[in-house]
């Protein structure tokens, strides 16, 4: 039997986790582990997560961090958890419920033979509950990010992820140079670029259930400037 880790970064989520937590329990009948890491949120969502564990008996793991440290390093310390409590699949998703936790067991089906696992919204069968600017920027930049890296692939920035920790032997996320949202287009980068098996799986990504997205404005043209950072170092892997 497999080992899972589903992960999950929370900052002020506290209109959404009761609904995340019941959701991801009453989809998922196998036997998983989740891993929550939570920024001190201000408001208390690490408090109400504690409290379902005691109250649930779930296998719950939680880490409360001292300040607001970015998802990137959240990631990175989820990913570093799983590694040395020797996991098999480690499955990454949003708090919110843009990510349907019933599409799960759609990622643990492929994670046994590919070692990297994306949900993709620019595929046949995906989609995307935006219908303006915000659409248009996601679809612009892993549209963009297509054609500069060269690679056949057509989603670069969701976090509904899944890792094959037992054929990702040398992948590091530490190496990952990104900071913040552009974080995640980058490991995708890197798992292509080393060439390991990836699989593009549909999902409809929605709104977030209840306040605002926490995407800062200025992450747009960090983004870009990251784009062409990683272009510049595929052109210069491909000559070597």
């Amino acid at each position: 039997m497999k080992k899972i880790l589903v992960f999950t970064a929370t900052y002020n989520e506290i209109n959404n986790i009761s609904f995340f937590l019941k959701k991801i329990y009453f989809h998922n009948n196998f036997k998983f582990d989740l891993l929550i890491i939570d920024d001190n949120s201000p408001d208390r969502t690490w408090y109400y997560v504690n409290q379902y564990k005691k109250k649930n008996k779930k296998k719950i793991y939680l880490i409360k961090r001292k300040t607001k440290m970015g998802l990137d390093t959240a990631h990175k310390r989820a990913y570093n958890f799983a590694i040395k409590n020797k996991y098999d699949f480690l499955i990454t998703m949003d708090a919110d419920l843009s990510h349907e936790p019933n599409e799960i067991k759609n990622f643990l089906k492929y994670l046994n033979k590919y070692a990297f696992v994306i949900g993709s919204r620019f595929i046949k069968n995906g989609g995307i509950e935006d219908t303006g600017l915000r659409f248009f920027l996601s679809y612009s930049a892993n549209k963009l990010a297509k054609f500069l890296f060269k690679f056949n692939h057509n989603e670069f920035t969701t976090s509904y992820r899944g890792f094959n920790l037992k054929l990702l032997q040398n992948f590091n996320l530490n190496e990952i140079k990104s900071s913040g949202y552009t974080f995640f287009m980058e490991t995708v980068f890197q798992i292509l670029l080393k060439k390991y098996t990836v699989k593009e799986i549909p999902i409809f990504f929605r709104f977030r259930k209840k306040d605002v997205s926490k995407i800062p404005k200025l992450e747009i043209l960090r983004s870009l400037f990251n784009m062409f950072r990683l272009m510049l170092k595929n052109f210069y892997y491909n000559m070597r």
